[in-house]
């Protein structure tokens, strides 16, 4: 796959549409792609993945992982050009096989998430599609005989009992016969009947099979792909694809909130008020620390600041706000000489005069707070100890205090900061946290439909999670 300027692309060969709605991701694709879809494909995918993580982690039963991932693939992966679609999605394959191939940690996220993508797509596709699927992976095992059917039907019979299954017949039920390491999950599942090493394997079941092939072929070829990342690719590339594959996977992929969207504005008589009922724990925290010792180091300075810029504060306001903290503690001559320029270039009035983006879930998660700071994601920062006091402050019950704990444990820190939501505001959200000024919008949404009786008790909000 070679990335040019733009230009026209030339399409992969056209094939079976049954069989090319799931590619198995063999090689990379003999065309050429515009740098500027390099990009965009991969966010696309992104916003897949992460959706597909999300549901994984909140316990999502299978059923709901296929609408899931049919809702999410038709969300994002979809293309102007019908013929394009399967070059979007090979692409965007690759290119986050070569974002996520760079350590340890990034790999295992990206297989996990792969392949649990390949299963519900896979079980998605019609019992044809599957068929052909299965003979592009050249699997050395024939569908089980009539006669051979015949002789275990009783023993199928009490497996299918046993897990609620139709009973199979020989006519209308394909079975394969499989050494039964082959399919761990099914065995230990006790959803198939074994003789003499090999597995009977439904073609209902066939997805586990097919998975574990899949499962080892990108596992081998991430490695593969480190490789060639450290020793090539890398240097090669340093001033054109690096810095786009070293940063993609911790890209904000949900809307900008560098101005409020929906609350015009915040003024300093409210923000007590707002703070106690709106912000997420990262802020929450940043502001008592504030109000308690009167200064915050560069980095809480940063991430607070542009939080309260997207709430609504204006910047008369912050800069009123900030010196009578600050001038408590450094005096207010020191405040206008050290501190008032930086206010001011973050609203986009000195320097450069961008207009600064509040930081993200990710941006914040992956940032390193010192001694002394009080920045950074408490999910992913604090002790538990000192995180459960946080929460209890909080407001967070004790049932919802373990759940949020476990999450915590199993580093879904964002899921983490959505039940921490959930508990507060007693409200299912189904979108889940990616930025904190999400959360404080969403907060004073549902405090204003709570206000209003007809909007009481609704979900507030049912937005796929990504």
């Amino acid at each position: 796959m070679e990335i040019v300027k733009p230009q026209w692309k030339k399409p992969l060969p056209s094939a079976n549409d049954v069989v090319s709605t799931l590619p198995l991701y063999r090689s990379a694709p003999p065309l050429e792609v515009r740098l500027e879809d390099f990009e965009l494909y991969a966010i696309d995918r992104l916003r897949v993945l992460k959706g597909v993580s999300d549901g994984l982690s909140r316990g999502k039963r299978p059923e709901e992982m296929e609408k899931l991932v049919k809702d999410l693939w038709k969300a994002n992966m979809r293309h102007p050009l019908p013929s394009e679609v399967t070059n979007k999605d090979i692409i965007s394959h690759f290119v986050l096989r070569l974002v996520y191939c760079r350590t340890e940690e990034l790999r295992k996220w990206f297989l996990s998430n792969e392949i649990a993508l390949f299963r519900y797509r896979f079980r998605l596709l019609s019992p044809e599609a599957q068929r052909l699927l299965m003979a592009e992976f050249d699997l050395p095992y024939k569908p089980v005989t009539t006669a051979e059917f015949e002789g275990v039907k009783e023993k199928l019979h009490l497996v299918a009992r046993s897990t609620g299954q139709l009973k199979p017949t020989a006519s209308d039920a394909i079975f394969y016969k499989v050494p039964f390491e082959e399919v761990p999950e099914l065995v230990a599942g006790r959803r198939v009947f074994i003789c003499k090493g090999y597995a009977y394997v439904a073609m209902n079941q066939v997805v586990s099979l097919v998975v574990t092939q899949f499962r080892g072929l990108l596992s081998k070829a991430l490695v593969l792909t480190n490789r060639k990342w450290t020793s090539t690719i890398r240097e090669q590339e340093k001033d054109r694809l690096t810095p786009i594959v070293e940063t993609l996977c911790t890209s904000y992929l949900g809307p900008d909130y560098s101005q409020p969207k929906e609350f015009a504005e915040v003024s300093i008589k409210d923000i007590d008020q707002v703070a106690k009922s709106s912000f997420p724990l990262c802020m929450r925290h940043l502001f008592e620390k504030l109000r308690e010792d009167h200064h915050l180091k560069h980095g809480g300075r940063m991430q607070l600041g542009l939080f309260l810029k997207g709430v609504g504060l204006k910047l008369d306001d912050a800069l009123a706000f900030w010196k009578a903290e600050f001038s408590q503690k450094v005096g207010a001559e020191r405040f206008d000489k050290e501190y008032a320029y930086s206010i001011r270039h973050n609203y986009g009035r000195e320097g450069k005069r961008t207009d600064y983006t509040p930081y993200s879930c990710q941006k914040i998660i992956s940032s390193t707070p010192g001694v002394g700071d009080h920045h950074g994601c408490p999910y992913r920062h604090f002790s538990e100890e000192n995180l459960r006091a946080a929460l209890s402050r909080m407001g967070v019950n004790s049932g919802a205090m373990e759940n949020v704990m476990d999450k915590v444990r199993n580093r879904h820190y964002q899921l983490a900061c959505t039940l921490t939501f959930e508990s507060i505001h007693g409200s299912s959200y189904d979108a889940g946290i990616n930025h904190p000024n999400q959360y404080f919008s969403d907060s004073q949404k549902f405090f204003k439909s709570k206000n209003n009786p007809s909007g009481q008790g609704e979900p507030l909000d049912d937005r796929s999670p990504i």
